[in-house]
C-alpha cells in the first residue's frame, strides 16, 4: 500500500538486536537528532496507537533508556532507527512497529490529506511493475488452479489483474493460492479476493480504529467481475514464515469461515493496520491505529501468526497442496488413460518429486 493509506496493512519484519558494527550504519546523526526522533516518536504514539495505555508504557520506556544512555552509542542513521524499532517491538511486541530512516527529507503530511497526483502515479506505476501482485497464474496436471500474490494493492487499482486471474481458473477442479511470499497490502483487495470463493454475502473481519472509537466491517462482495470459483470446489492457500498482515487476514478469514485448507508455516503475526508518521526531518515510524478483530474468534493473529492446518516446511508447501487436491481428482476421473497419467503424476508428488516455486 502507498504510505498515504490509513488503511494500509504494511509489511512488517521482526528487527533482531543491533550488533556493534550496525550501530554506526547510515549518515552520521547527533544528540539533538536523536532526542528529537524520541520524542516525536513519544508523541506521536500517545496520539495514535490504538492501545493508549500501552503508548504510556512505551513512553516510560523510552524515557528511562534514554536516561540510561542506551542510544547514545547510536551515531549511524540506519543503526539507530534499527534499535529503536527494537525497543519499541519490545515492549509492545507489535511487528507493525518500524522506525525507518529516508535519505531525503520527509513531507509534512496531514493524516487525512488526499495523495497528491505525484504520489498516485508513483503507487500506480510502481503497482503496474509487480502486476498490482497477481505473481503467477497457472493451470497444474489434473485441472488445479493455482494463482501466487505478492501482495494485496489497493482495490481499485488491483481489481482488473485479481479479475483476470480468477477468470483463469474459474473451471478449475481445485485452487491452490500461494501467499508464501505475500506481505500484506489493502484490506478491501483482501475482501475483494475473499469474494469470489464465496456463493453467499459472509462477513470476513473487522477493524477497529482508535481515531473515532469505530468499527468498521468487510464483508464479500454482492457482485465481482468475472467468475466466482465454485464455492462447493476446495481451496487451498499456503503459508511461510513471510506471510504477513493482509496476507494474514486472508488466512486467517478462510481458516475461520471452514472455506480453505491452510499449508505451509506458521505466519509472521501481525494484525494492526496503521500508517507511517513523520517523527522528525528524516524519520518516520509506522504506528498501527488499528486492530483487527475477527467475527467468529473475537481476536486476531497479532504476535502469534495463523497456523496452518497442515504444518510442512514452506518450499514443500505446493507439493503437498498438489497430493492433498490431486487424490480425490484421480479418485473421481472416468477415463481410465487420463486417471493413469494422473496416477503417475501423484506418485512423483509423493516420492518428493516435481516441486515447482
Amino acid at each position: 500500500m502507498p504510505p498515504f493509506s490509513r488503511r494500509a496493512l504494511a509489511v512488517g519484519l521482526i528487527v533482531a538486536t543491533v550488533s556493534a558494527s550496525a550501530q554506526n550504519a547510515g549518515p552520521p546523526i547527533d544528540a539533538a537528532t536523536r532526542q528529537q526522533v524520541i520524542a516525536g516518536t513519544i508523541r506521536e504514539m500517545n496520539a495514535q496507537y490504538v492501545f493508549p495505555e500501552m503508548a504510556t508504557q512505551v513512553e516510560t520506556a523510552l524515557r528511562s533508556q534514554q536516561q540510561a544512555g542506551a542510544f547514545d552509542q547510536l551515531t549511524g542513521a540506519t543503526g539507530f532507527a534499527d534499535k529503536l524499532t527494537e525497543a519499541l517491538q519490545a515492549v509492545t511486541r507489535d511487528k507493525h512497529i518500524r522506525m525507518r530512516f529516508s535519505a531525503t527529507p520527509l513531507e509534512d503530511r496531514a493524516a487525512d490529506r488526499a495523495p497528491t497526483a505525484g504520489e498516485r502515479e508513483a503507487y500506480l506505476k510502481s503497482e503496474q511493475a509487480r502486476n498490482f501482485g497477481v505473481e503467477k497464474v497457472e493451470r497444474l496436471p489434473g485441472n488445479i488452479g493455482y494463482i501466487e500474490l505478492r501482495g494485496f494493492a489497493s482495490a481499485e487499482l488491483a481489481g482488473e489483474a485479481i479479475a483476470a486471474a480468477m477468470n483463469l481458473v474459474a473451471h478449475s477442479q481445485a485452487l491452490i493460492i500461494d501467499l508464501r511470499r505475500n506481505g500484506g497490502g489493502d484490506p478491501a483487495t483482501v475482501a475483494l479476493m475473499s469474494s469470489y470463493l464465496f456463493a453467499e454475502r459472509t462477513h470476513l473481519n473487522d477493524m477497529y480504529w482508535r481515531e473515532g472509537n469505530r468499527t468498521e466491517q468487510f464483508w464479500t462482495q454482492d457482485w465481482v467481475p468475472g467468475k466466482r470459483f465454485d464455492a462447493k470446489k476446495p481451496v487451498y492457500v499456503l503459508t511461510s514464515r513471510r506471510t504477513f498482515s493482509g496476507a494474514e487476514e486472508f488466512s486467517y478469514n478462510l481458516k475461520n469461515l471452514k472455506r480453505a485448507t491452510l499449508i505451509g508455516e506458521t505466519t509472521g503475526g501481525g494484525a494492526h493496520p496503521g500508517d507511517m508518521v513523520k517523527v522528525a526531518t528524516h524519520f518516520h515510524v509506522f504506528i498501527p491505529s488499528g486492530r483487527a478483530i475477527n467475527p467468529i474468534s473475537k481476536t486476531n493473529w497479532e504476535g502469534v501468526g495463523v497456523e496452518p492446518d497442515v504444518k510442512v516446511a514452506a518450499d514443500d508447501a505446493l507439493r503437498v497442496a498438489q497430493v492433498m487436491a490431486l487424490k480425490p481428482i484421480v479418485e473421481s476421473q472416468p477415463d481410465a488413460e487420463v486417471r493413469a497419467a494422473l496416477q503417475t503424476r501423484l506418485a512423483e508428488l509423493e516420492r518428493g518429486g516435481t516441486r515447482p516455486q
